[in-house]
């Protein structure tokens, strides 16, 4: 088996497994007071970055020389979370901005949010590795000849959907019998896909401490990555587990080869396997 899930705290975990990480996807509870079973998500500020600022020194810790971290905020806390990762010893690469098909309504005295940030950063100041990915978006209407080799990803992305925007869900959410989305917070497999194939190679070990639903283990595990999951919430767990033994159609990353097909050595970083 090419994966692992394991129930419990990820910075009880990180305190004593000596696993060897080549790439994180950081996703935590933003602290917005939201309903969650195992976590209390109204934090003081203080206590919430004290607490982000471990977990990000503990991987740091238990990171490959090179290895990156893709850790993923709300835009208002950004100055936070850049200083949280600089403080745990990590090197900013990037500092990219996933644009949302859809926005939130402004408040009485700011703008209407529009987006996430995604903060990349490495052990070191060189990554081990970085894969140049090629996509090949719709032609923008003022361009005249369709391009030949696609672009580069840069670090807008405004290409892929979100999942929780109601109907724009899909069938790609994980949903409860009555139909509502079981995770409020699920990450796309698209994001998932595009930061494990840009920050990684075959073989290597990707981790998620707040695994959430699974999906970064749905697309590591099919890009042939070694993946290590922890949840806290049992039935996260239940979920994860389930997902991970009968794939579902819409969990399947072979949808999106061919948005990458400009990308030079694209069956190697892929790892597609053979049929």
């Amino acid at each position: 088996m090419h994966y692992q899930v394991i129930q419990g705290d990820c910075a009880s975990y990180l305190a004593q497994t000596d696993a060897v990480f080549d790439l994180t996807f950081l996703d935590p509870p933003f602290n917005q007071g939201k309903a969650y079973a195992y976590h209390e998500d109204d934090l003081p500020s203080a206590a919430y970055w004290s607490w982000m600022s471990e977990i990000c020194r503990k991987i740091f810790e238990r990171t490959r020389e090179g290895g990156a971290l893709y850790f993923m905020q709300r835009e208002k806390n950004a100055e936070s979370t850049l200083r949280c990762l600089r403080e745990s010893g990590w090197t900013l690469q990037n500092l990219i901005i996933w644009k949302k098909k859809t926005s939130a309504v402004p408040s009485a005295q700011r703008y209407g949010k529009h987006y996430q940030i995604i903060a990349f950063v490495t052990k070191g100041e060189k990554p081990r590795l970085f894969n140049r990915l090629r996509i090949d978006p719709p032609l923008p209407e003022n361009y005249r000849h369709k391009r030949k080799q696609g672009v580069y990803v840069t670090d807008v992305w405004d290409d892929i959907r979100e999942l929780t925007s109601g109907y724009f869900a899909g069938d790609e959410a994980i949903r409860t019998a009555q139909g509502e989305r079981f995770h409020k917070q699920q990450s796309p497999l698209e994001l998932l896909v595009r930061i494990i194939l840009t920050s990684s190679q075959c073989g290597d070990l990707v981790f998620d401490p707040f695994a959430g639903t699974g999906t970064t283990l749905v697309a590591a595990t099919q890009l042939r990555r070694k993946a290590i999951g922890v949840e806290i919430d049992p039935e996260n767990v239940q979920c994860i587990q389930a997902r991970l033994a009968v794939l579902r159609p819409s969990d399947s990353v072979e949808r999106f080869y061919a948005s990458y097909i400009c990308t030079q050595h694209l069956e190697r970083i892929w790892a597609r396997k053979t049929v």
